[in-house]
């Protein structure tokens, strides 16, 4: 009965989805019909035919290889840093004064001064990395400060009374109060850190890049390949959200049992 439930649910939200994605693909084939240039708004089946002249050129899948290393890196080191910043802070308040102002200003400024700023310091090759990290520490630091700060103290005062070990009381009850933040951040992190790190690689253009790509595709007034190169940052970014929530379920659950 239940298994039949859950199927059900799943095929109601394919078809929700794919009635969404097809509504949008008409408004799309509606907007290049009535703008009538290609150079504005390129025909969905135009974008396509791109996006499948991409995909068999060694160039694109290279392209694609390095902006996903270097975005992946900036934002893994953004997860690591926010994480143990967010510790420190909430263990010690000297170094939350410290920091505090530095996330503020970093929330703050837009991306493009840092990419900027950045430029005179950072090589370009690595100014993606650099800029995909500046972009995610401050979200994940707040998120997980913030949960770590409403984290339930009878439960913490229960666990000091029993006597247990700091290792069962960081999995069973700390991460059970943190995880659900600290993936739902990690999860916005990564689009952040993809349009920041495609915007940095953009204006930088380091070799074997999509930002190089979509910076030569826009040179050109190529528009169908703008198109298409977007489509692709956004379904690296869809797809990688997907397995980060599902490997951090799958851990939580194993940690839980």
């Amino acid at each position: 009965m239940i298994t039949s439930t859950m199927k059900q649910n799943n095929i109601k939200k394919i078809l929700k989805w794919t009635a969404v994605a097809l509504l949008w693909f008409a408004v799309w084939q509606f907007a290049a019909a009535a703008a009538n240039k290609e150079i504005l708004v390129p025909y969905p089946y135009a974008v396509f035919l791109t996006l499948k002249e991409l995909c068999i050129t060694k160039d694109f899948w290279v392209a694609v290889l390095y902006s996903m290393l270097r975005i992946t890196s900036g934002y893994l080191s953004g997860i690591a840093v926010g994480a143990a910043g967010a510790v420190l802070s909430a263990k010690f308040s000297v170094f939350r004064a410290v920091f505090s102002p530095i996330l503020h200003i970093v929330r703050a400024v837009p991306v493009a001064s840092f990419i900027i700023l950045a430029l005179v310091w950072i090589k370009s090759a690595y100014l993606a990395v650099f800029i995909s990290f500046l972009m995610v520490t401050p979200m994940i630091w707040s998120s997980v400060q913030n949960g770590i700060e409403n984290i339930d103290k009878k439960y913490l005062e229960m666990a000091r009374i029993f006597k247990i070990g700091t290792l069962k009381t960081l999995f069973h009850v700390k991460l059970p109060f943190l995880m659900p933040s600290f993936v739902a951040a990690c999860a916005n992190a990564l689009g952040f850190a993809w349009k920041s790190g495609i915007a940095a690689e953009v204006i930088c253009r380091p070799s074997n890049s999509i930002g190089r790509l979509l910076q030569d595709a826009k040179l050109y007034l190529e528009t169908p390949t703008v198109f298409a190169l977007t489509a692709v940052v956004v379904l690296l970014s869809l797809i990688l959200e997907i397995i980060i929530k599902k490997l951090a379920g799958r851990y939580l659950n194993d940690k839980l049992k």
